[in-house]
């Protein structure tokens, strides 16, 4: 057997009409969603759409603490390789036509992102190429390389407690920026002359950001949801002015827009979670309708963060789907919360339930 970084290089034969293992229908499945959702896919969006490499540390990764993809990554990189092959084989059946995207870390050297351990020319290009459809123009291939592969953004952190920059030496309590060795100050960052500029006004921070020259996100680290949160941005004084006049200019016809989206939005809302209860009901056929209406809005909630809003959630992947149902019967269908209420640890009290939820479960895929 070749090595695994070298035999993912090499798109194998075109494979068959039927995916022929559980994790070729797997990533065909994660790339076609992709592909569906976004008009290009990538190595990485099959990766994330698999779970082997979750959201939270590909933004570890992105933001350069973490020394490649594969060190975040929950498979081996064998099993990495073993997807990376299938993937190829996917695009070049489906004819689709590749660019190469760069991935530049989200730190003030803006160095290039590493894929693999070893480090392989090869292995990490086939990493970076997206594909898209064959019907695109190739004016509208090249806007989509171009956004894929502007620099991300830089990322400021507020900070839960005081910490001690790794530059200067001096304690401090406000914002910090992760480095190699450890967080900074502002100033060691050379950001200390921006202003902050809370989240809240989409129109100003939008207008804020292009006039900077230089700008950070900021951001702060949830405890109960388990990440970080945007609370605002870094920009220069002169930009925040002149976004401001530029958002009195025109605020009529922005509340306007804003009333009009916000219509769309409630009829695609309704339209999503109709046919998030239909699919529950083809899952799980003996789940009550009306149930089964109850847990589509209550996981399609927009701006809940449960799994319905996820990408996943709203491309109806199954997987995603029975998380769902899972989570509602945990809540409503066993003793679950009270566990809580009284003092059991979380994943004792799931351990407990365990066989509650696979016994609604099991009569609820009775037809």
């Amino acid at each position: 057997m070749q090595p695994a970084s070298k035999r993912s290089t090499q798109p194998a034969s075109k494979p068959s009409t039927q995916p022929a293992s559980k994790l070729e229908r797997r990533v065909v499945t994660a790339a076609e969603q992709a592909l569906a959702r976004q008009r290009h896919v990538s190595p990485l969006d099959v990766l994330t759409g698999l779970g082997w490499v979750p959201a939270g540390l590909v933004t570890d990764w992105r933001q350069g603490r973490a020394p490649h993809l594969e060190a975040v990554a929950a498979v081996s990189s064998d099993r990495l390789a073993d997807a990376l092959e299938i993937f190829h084989r996917w695009v070049r059946s489906g004819g689709l036509r590749p660019s190469e995207v760069e991935y530049v870390a989200a730190t003030r050297d803006r160095r290039p992102l590493r894929f693999t351990a070893a480090g392989d020319d090869a292995l990490e290009q086939a990493y970076r190429v997206h594909w898209t459809p064959a019907e695109l123009t190739d004016q509208q291939r090249e806007r989509l390389t171009t956004r894929q592969s502007k620099p991300p953004d830089l990322v400021v952190v507020l900070p839960a407690r005081a910490f001690t920059c790794a530059g200067c030496g001096q304690t401090a309590d406000d914002m910090l920026m992760m480095e190699d060795g450890g967080p900074i100050c502002l100033t060691c960052a050379d950001l200390d002359h921006l202003v902050f500029l809370p989240a809240g006004d989409a129109a100003l921070t939008r207008r804020a950001k292009q006039a900077s020259r230089l700008s950070a996100v900021v951001v702060r680290f949830n405890k109960s949801r388990r990440r970080n949160e945007r609370q605002g941005l870094l920009v220069e004084q002169a930009a925040v002015e002149q976004a401001e006049q530029q958002c009195l200019s025109d605020e009529d016809a922005r509340a306007r827009r804003r009333e009009r989206d916000r219509e769309r939005r409630e009829v695609a809302d309704e339209s999503f979670q109709h046919d998030l209860a239909e699919h529950i009901g083809r899952l799980f056929p003996g789940c009550p309708p009306p149930r089964a209406l109850a847990i589509s809005r209550h996981t399609g909630t927009r701006g809940s963060g449960r799994v319905g809003r996820s990408a996943a959630g709203r491309a109806l992947d199954p997987d995603a789907v029975t998380r769902a149902v899972v989570a509602s019967v945990r809540h409503e269908d066993t003793a679950y919360d009270e566990m809580l209420m009284a003092g059991v640890p979380r994943d004792e009290a799931r351990e407990r339930i365990r066989s509650d939820i696979d016994r609604v479960l099991e009569a609820w895929r009775q037809k």
